[in-house]
């Protein structure tokens, strides 16, 4: 006789129709209002222009960023300070809203998957925000990315992947692909690893990672709907760019995030 399977569901949330209830106006005053004026923003005059050493674009950017993940319920934590300049910054990645936490401390172009592209409001923000996008599958994408990304370094710009080359179930930090980082490496610019954790010590991670099957908007409506928690940034100690290659710069990168995250 076959073991019966069980299935173990979530204990009821009372509360998340009302998260929902005060929410859904906060975004749509967000996006509304909040996104457009962001928008004007992102122009050649404001690059130029500076508060505090930040181009206006760039803090136009974090700003509407930061007050996107707080529309989520998230309390953000930075600890540790992003490298200024030219920097590929290296993330553990286990949903949508990583690249939202990342810009609203640190603005940079990131390197995704095309498919996110056709996502409502992030692909449409991340491509006006400088996202290089590559085809996965494709070697001529791939070959035109790692140009890109060198051409983006060598003019002092900051560089933001996710090595592990997709999402995670947000249990385990997955090898690193190692081919990433060679435009670091040619680029003579150090890789800076950046520890992403939700929730106290890092216990949501599993509960913001994509569920199994769970696409963009499934995601951000279970998201939207999530009890508040804290978000915390770690900006760890870059790894220098060498003549001994990617391969160490990659493995360094994953020893600093997988021990920030306490794996």
């Amino acid at each position: 006789m076959s073991e019966a399977k069980t299935t173990t569901h979530p204990p009821f949330d009372w509360r998340r129709p009302f998260r929902y209830l005060w929410r859904m106006p906060v975004l749509l005053l967000h996006v509304t209002i909040g996104l457009p004026l962001t928008i004007l923003m992102i122009n050649p005059l404001c690059a130029r222009m500076g508060l505090r050493g930040e181009p206006l674009d760039q803090l136009a950017i974090r700003l509407w960023s930061l007050g996107m993940v707080r529309v989520f319920g998230l309390r953000v934590r930075r600890y540790g300070t992003p490298l200024p300049g030219a920097a590929l910054f290296v993330a553990n990645h286990v949903s949508w809203i990583d690249i939202t936490l990342l810009h609203s401390q640190r603005v940079v172009g990131f390197v995704a998957k095309s498919e996110i592209a056709r996502w409502p409001l992030i692909g449409w923000l991340a491509a006006r925000g400088g996202t290089i996008y590559h085809h996965r599958g494709n070697n001529d994408s791939l070959h035109g990315v790692m140009h890109q990304m060198v051409l983006r370094l060598q003019a002092g710009r900051a560089v933001g992947v996710f090595p592990e080359g997709g999402t995670s179930a947000g249990d385990t930090i997955r090898v690193f692909h190692a081919r990433i980082f060679q435009p670091a490496v040619l680029a003579g610019v150090p890789a800076q690893p950046v520890a992403l954790k939700y929730g106290a010590k890092g216990c949501a991670q599993t509960t913001v990672a994509f569920a199994h099957g769970e696409h963009f908007l499934g995601n951000f409506w279970r998201l939207l709907g999530e009890p508040a928690r804290v978000a915390e940034v770690h900006f760890l100690e870059p790894v220098a760019a060498s003549d001994d290659g990617r391969r160490r710069m990659a493995d360094a990168c994953r020893e600093r995030i997988v021990a920030a995250m306490g794996l």
